[in-house]
């Protein structure tokens, strides 16, 4: 008589899988970029966040986007080394997200908002770059 060999079905171990997978696609923030005349707009995606765990630098032309979350600051409950943990999702998150402008950026009037995990940097581009209309007269 062939036996069949039965797997235990888990769904806690099919939706960490899928929840891993879909956490792997999300590690970095969705960021938008627009431009105008006068400035770069980024946006980042940062639900959670606050804005002292975010640090922003601008660096040869880089802007970079850089968080860090420890885990004593998720709201986890203590687990006692003899607790089972049979689902953890909080834990200690980062990422890093740099992004290269094409054109110089004036630093100095740059300008960050974070409301409802959203951080907005309006980036003003230097007036080295910005378009500039030359009248041509006529004799």
């Amino acid at each position: 008589m062939n036996m069949l060999l039965r797997k235990t079905y888990s769904p806690f171990a099919e939706f960490a899988t899928a929840r891993s997978a879909f956490d792997h696609m999300l590690a970095q923030p969705a960021i938008d970029v627009t431009e105008n005349a006068g400035a770069y707009t980024v946006k980042a995606a940062l639900p959670g966040w606050k804005p002292d765990q975010v640090d922003v630098t601008f660096e040869d032309g880089v802007l970079t986007l850089k968080g860090d979350i420890a885990e004593t600051e998720a709201p986890v409950a203590e687990a006692k080394p003899e607790d089972k943990i049979h689902w953890k999702e909080i834990r200690q998150a980062s990422f890093v997200r740099s992004l290269k402008l094409p054109v110089a950026i004036a630093t100095e009037k740059v300008n960050a908002d974070f409301e409802n995990g959203v951080l907005t940097l309006t980036l003003p581009k230097a007036e080295i770059v910005k378009p500039k209309p030359i009248h041509i007269n006529v004799k």
